[in-house]
């Protein structure tokens, strides 16, 4: 297996933030991986709602937003910028809706300079994220070898869990090898 196609594997794949990772930004963290390849690394956190509404920083979006209707703290990179990211039903196989750009199956990224309108009909389910993870060529891999994140299949709704406080919980739950005990593992530890 060339090196290249291993990296370009984890698009689409979701980085679930083991126990001992330590970095607050990604405690008990869901990143879903946007982009891998050579160069690098970008995702954003699936489980970080923030108070603010969509409405309050693109109104046109907030309509088409799934419940709760919040920007999420996509990581701590460029919090200053937002990302869309949305199901579109069937996506995975028909043509991409104009304004949307598939990641992995159907799940894709929404231009936010277009029209809501234009989108509107084709979104199952759509997220806004300010600020989003990054990391350098090579830096997610030496994390992965270190032990920091698990890595795991995305499903579509990871990306609208309506309970995004209980999603490190519930993607770690759905595993069917050893990580779904892990989904039980104390919130803190020294109280046991």
């Amino acid at each position: 297996m060339s090196g290249m196609t291993e990296v370009s594997s984890l698009t689409g794949r979701l980085l679930v933030a083991t126990p001992a990772l330590a970095d607050p930004n990604f405690d008990r963290a869901v990143v879903l991986l946007l982009d891998h390849d050579e160069e690098g690394s970008l995702g954003v956190v699936l489980n970080r709602p923030t108070p603010v509404g969509v409405g309050d920083i693109l109104e046109g979006w907030a309509d088409l937003a799934g419940e709760p209707g919040v920007v999420f703290q996509g990581g701590p990179v460029s919090l200053d910028s937002a990302l869309g990211v949305a199901v579109v039903p069937g996506g995975a196989s028909g043509e991409a809706p104009l304004g949307w750009r598939r990641v992995h199956g159907a799940i894709g990224l929404v231009d936010l300079e277009a029209p809501p309108e234009l989108l509107a009909s084709a979104l199952g389910s759509l997220r806004i994220f300010a600020g989003y993870a990054g990391w350098g060529p090579g830096q997610l891999e030496d994390e992965l070898v270190e032990g920091a994140w698990y890595v795991v299949e995305s499903e579509p709704g990871d990306v609208s869990s309506p309970a995004p406080e209980k999603l490190w919980r519930s993607v770690l739950r759905r595993q069917r090898n050893e990580l779904a005990m892990v989904a039980t593992y104390p919130d803190d530890p020294s109280l046991n």
